[in-house]
């Protein structure tokens, strides 16, 4: 109920922000004018927004099933099996969630969570991981998986996407409109600068709004890093994992899943899903290298 609470609230804050931005601008009696229905835009634009987000969050787990080809333990076949399942069954008691589905799937080291609800999610791991690391190790990356769902890290960055996808059609399609009138001219409906300022726009538009994701995933990369030493009881195992993955070569995620591994890739830090690893260890040892990056 609270998450339902959280979306209604969030799309009526985005409408509201909207139509004041348009209001003061006098955006709205522009496009009024021009014989543009902005509440419908403003509608359809959330719509489109919201819409795309929260199904690629509905598909999350069956998209990650079959993209990463997860082998799911339901009977454990082998003793580390066994032990993946008593390890996530702990860590699931102690964050206070549903039993997640568990998964390994074949490739270099990396692992992921992802999933609509806190009760219903998945948490695999890779082949690669399982072979590189210690068990304690391993454990810790178990818990940062639990943290992000505990943290509902998968609903919180569906929540900012849909915000931003909502702003990213409004606004392209204002200001294709404003372009086409003022600069092209067009008398009657829409001409082709409407089309192509749009598709820039939207381009534009949508390169700074992952700008924005990322930087809100990599904030809930630390709470995760903290989580998972919460669970444990201690910070050591996770900062072993961290140094320990600093020297591996890890797999690139998709793009759905990129935001809930424990391994980021090689992007510029401006569109990085996670914070450096010398940062993410700095946290957990309570120091702060900002100043060294």
């Amino acid at each position: 109920m609270k998450r339902v609470f959280l979306l209604i609230a969030t799309n009526f804050a985005v409408m509201m922000v909207l139509l004041f931005v348009c209001s003061v601008l006098g955006v709205d009696r522009f496009l009024a004018e021009e014989g543009i229905n902005f509440a419908s835009l403003l509608v359809f634009s959330a719509i489109l927004g919201f819409g795309g987000a929260f199904i690629s969050l509905a598909m999350s787990k069956f998209i990650a099933k079959r993209s990463m080809n997860v082998h799911i333990i339901t009977t454990p076949q082998n003793e580390t099996e066994v032990w993946l399942m008593q390890t996530v069954t702990k860590l699931a008691q102690r964050a206070e969630i549903g039993m997640p589905e568990v998964g390994i799937y074949e490739g270099a080291p990396n692992a992921f969570a992802t999933g609509a609800r806190r009760n219903a999610s998945l948490v695999a791991v890779s082949t690669g991981l399982l072979q590189s690391m210690s068990r304690s190790e391993v454990e810790a990356v178990l818990g940062h998986e639990v943290a992000h769902v505990a943290n509902g890290d998968m609903v919180t960055l569906t929540l900012i996407q849909g915000v931003l996808n909502t702003f990213v059609f409004f606004l392209a399609r204002v200001i294709g409109f404003l372009v086409d009138k003022i600069i092209f001219r067009t008398e009657r409906g829409v001409g082709p600068g409407y089309m192509i300022t749009v598709i820039v726009a939207q381009i534009v538009l949508g390169i700074l709004a992952s700008a924005i994701v990322a930087y809100y995933s990599r904030q809930r990369e630390f709470r995760a890093d903290a989580g998972a030493t919460t669970y444990l009881g201690q910070p050591q195992s996770m900062i072993s994992a961290l140094r320990r993955l600093g020297g591996m070569e890890t797999e690139e995620l998709p793009e759905t899943m990129k935001a809930a591994g424990i391994a980021g890739g090689k992007l510029s830090s401006l569109f990085a899903t996670h914070p450096p690893i010398e940062k993410r260890i700095a946290a957990l040892q309570g120091r702060d290298l900002s100043s060294s990056f």
